[in-house]
């Protein structure tokens, strides 16, 4: 079996899934970042297949960032700019050729968080 990455994008302060927020993946190594995939967040807050699929999935370091900065600005929760948080980069490491990463992120217009989900 071979491991395959996904997320999703919960909006905390409305207590909803956060559709059409823009995810960028990018492999990090020695020299630099290099984008490998890019998706959208749909009506549940996921995107509709893996960020990275089993047939792409490779052990390594890797960094998703999320622009909420449209999201937060279109769901009305920003009234000034520039806003508090605009793009959030997660950086972290898969090292199961086999495991199923899930990370998925808590969001509000002041704060975040993220873990390892299943």
């Amino acid at each position: 079996m071979a491991g395959y990455l996904t997320t999703h994008v919960l909006d905390t302060a409305r207590g909803c899934p956060a559709e059409g927020i823009e995810i960028v993946l990018s492999r990090i190594d020695a020299s630099g970042r290099h984008p490998v995939a890019r998706s959208r967040t749909n009506a549940d807050g996921r995107t509709d297949a893996p960020i990275l699929a089993a047939a792409d999935f490779a052990t390594g370091c890797y960094e998703l960032v999320f622009h909420v900065g449209a999201y937060l600005r279109q769901s009305g929760q920003v009234a000034a700019e520039p806003l508090f948080l605009d793009e959030i980069p997660i950086r972290f490491g898969m090292n199961d050729a086999g495991a199923h990463y899930h990370v998925p992120l808590l969001l509000s217009p002041y704060g975040y968080s993220t873990y390892r989900g299943s």
